[in-house]
């Protein structure tokens, strides 16, 4: 079996050769040639594989190391007998990590507390349940939104996004990119959307880029209607708009799920799909082990009560440091997704000396407790 892997996929070289003879290239060199010999693609975001690149090769299945498909041309591979997978909910926990930070992070820059906001939920699937969780967690009123899953359910718990527009105090989208269907999700925020805005709130988008207009977003911060914004996920990737990088508050190259344990578990999603799909029957699966932080003790002993929760979640990750980077350099969007440094989720980390109240949520969370 060949395979080719896209070179920025941690955790897979030394163990994906299990499979075959393997061939590592950066995601943006993926080409017609590169790809034609090869039995398996275990790619990225990077390049988009449809016909153009995919036509005569000897390729059978696409195994995307991402929650998202809209980088492959699903119609044409289900045409041409290519099956393709992606690692749903790989990297819910990290998103939910760099959502809840950011958010952290706002509340200081504009001094409110977080027991007093409503955040609405556009889209409520592996991450957007995280979120939830998070932010009911922090102490706030969740609102929910996802159109698909309310009318399969038939549940009380979703409102519809009027409401969302009328009593949010920050929207975040983790909806998937849809141009078609009943409930088509590309540019979902748009300039009806924002002038349908009652309150100003903040806006969050982690989700893919064209789920908001970059244009529409623009307008918006420029004429007041929402106080601010944090955007991971942008239009044209990774040729991104410099006018709204300086306008929003966090703006980091599209790695909210780029965790060491989202990017481990995508490839061991990855691996396992090759496994399956092939009947190869490798049991167990070789995998790497995920690297440990360099300090891993949370010590909250020198923080008041109030401080104790946001030190906490900050030292794990704080999204102001890749914000910093992407402002000073926006020419190295690509270079800056493809060289991400080491980060944990809440579970690698111990938390010492926190009062009673911090500890039960820094639990809940996902910290250790000492």
């Amino acid at each position: 079996m060949k395979i080719l892997a896209d070179a920025h996929i941690p955790y897979l070289q030394g163990v994906a050769e299990q499979f075959g003879e393997v061939t590592y290239l950066p995601g943006n060199e993926f080409t017609k040639e590169t790809v034609k010999d090869n039995d398996v693609l275990i790619v990225r975001t990077v390049t988009y594989f449809d016909e153009k690149i995919l036509a005569g090769s000897n390729v059978k299945l696409i195994c995307s190391a991402t929650i998202g498909f809209d980088h492959i041309d699903t119609h044409y591979c289900e045409e041409n007998n290519i099956a393709w997978r992606t690692a749903p909910g790989c990297n819910a926990s990290s998103v939910e990590q760099y959502v809840t930070t950011s958010i952290v992070r706002m509340a200081q820059k504009y001094n409110f507390e977080l027991k007093d906001k409503t955040v609405g939920i556009v889209g409520v699937g592996n991450v957007g349940k995280k979120v939830a969780r998070a932010c009911q967690v922090l102490g706030m009123r969740v609102l929910l939104n996802d159109p698909p899953r309310q009318e399969i359910e038939n549940s009380d718990e979703f409102v519809d996004l009027a409401t969302i527009q009328r009593e949010a105090d920050i929207i975040t989208f983790h909806t998937p990119l849809t141009k078609t269907g009943e409930h088509p999700t590309y540019h979902l925020a748009d300039d009806t959307f924002f002038n349908c805005l009652s309150k100003k709130p903040i806006i969050i988008n982690s989700s893919r880029g064209a789920v908001v207009s970059n244009e529409a977003l623009k307008s918006a911060l420029r004429k007041g209607e929402v106080m601010g914004a944090i955007i991971d996920t942008w239009e044209n990737e990774p040729n991104i708009d410099l006018q709204l990088l300086r306008l929003v508050d966090i703006a980091t190259p599209h790695i909210a799920g780029y965790s060491a344990d989202g990017k481990w578990n995508a490839t061991k999603m990855s691996l396992e799909t090759i496994n399956k799909f092939f009947k190869l029957n490798k049991d167990p699966i070789e995998l790497l082990p995920i690297v440990e932080p360099d300090k891993t003790v949370i010590n909250l002993s020198q923080y008041s009560n109030e401080e104790q929760l946001a030190k906490a979640l900050l030292y794990s990750y704080d999204p102001c440091e890749d914000s910093a980077s992407l402002k000073e350099s926006p020419n190295k969007f690509y270079y800056f997704r493809s060289h991400y440094p080491l980060r944990r989720e809440y579970k690698a980390y111990t938390i010492e000396n926190a009062n009673k109240k911090t500890a039960v949520l820094v639990k809940e969370l996902g910290f250790d407790i000492k």
